[in-house]
């Protein structure tokens, strides 16, 4: 696992913005110039963002924290999905329900409802009832996982979002701004960069790029969570060797 490498950013289309007709002037400090009508992102810029984002990720999770990774368009889901349960963290990969974060004790109640029903149908409770009944509980199970699965073991606010495509997903970047949780994110020529924490610019829309980036992101996280381990082992090493100490010292009665 290494940081992000300027062949892999031009493998992966990163360069590659949307027409220019359709820019956000913010996004222009992070602009190389045009071609055939699309706005090409200036990769020297890209990779010592992605890079500082990435360090950024690393020293986050050496210290114990969660990232919840938000990315809900179609080119994202696989992704945002496979990536963060690689890293160990949490994702929304469908609807961000309005109040996830700013709500956070009521979208936990519907949590514990999703795992109600979880542990009902492995039960066997659903056999037990009318084929009617068991469709509409299996139903209302699909629709809680769909928006819930990826959150289902985050019992309190993340300390950091992974966002894919601000724009789609403003509003879950809006509720990170507003509770003071910092924002990673790719961010498309089409894009407003305001009041991003830590900026890549990128193309969020090729599954390439996309992919690059949480897997990126991924590692990092993995790379922390190690020297986090490592430290907390340690720490667990000293506290054995000075209660042995002690008892050694302890004198006889």
């Amino acid at each position: 696992m290494s940081q992000f490498t300027m062949k892999q950013l031009l493998e992966a289309g990163v360069h590659f913005g949307h027409q220019t007709r359709r820019w956000n002037p913010k996004m222009a400090p992070y602009i190389f110039g045009k071609r055939n009508g699309i706005h090409i992102i200036d990769l020297q810029k890209t990779l010592r963002m992605a890079n500082e984002s990435y360090s950024f990720m690393q020293e986050l999770a050496a210290a114990g924290g969660r990232v919840l990774f938000v990315g809900t368009k179609r080119q994202a889901r696989d992704a945002v999905k496979e990536e963060s349960a690689r890293g160990g963290h949490f994702y929304v990969n469908h609807r961000w329900l309005g109040g996830m974060l700013t709500n956070f004790a009521t979208v936990q109640q519907s949590v514990r409802k999703m795992k109600d029903l979880q542990r009902q149908k492995e039960e066997g409770v659903f056999d037990l009832l009318t084929k009617k009944e068991a469709l509409q509980l299996q139903r209302e199970l699909d629709k809680l996982e769909r928006s819930l699965g990826g959150i289902k073991e985050m019992t309190e606010l993340p300390d950091c979002l992974f966002v894919v495509d601000v724009r789609k997903e403003e509003l879950a970047v809006k509720e990170a701004q507003k509770l003071g949780i910092p924002v990673v994110a790719v961010v498309d020529t089409n894009c407003n960069p305001t009041g991003i924490d830590y900026i890549i610019p990128g193309n969020d829309d090729a599954i390439r790029a996309v992919r690059l980036f949480c897997s990126k992101i991924a590692d990092a996280l993995l790379e922390g969570a190690e020297a986090w381990q490592l430290e907390n082992a340690e720490d667990g090493d000293d506290i054995v060797e000075a209660m042995a100490v002690a008892v050694e010292e302890e004198p006889a009665a």
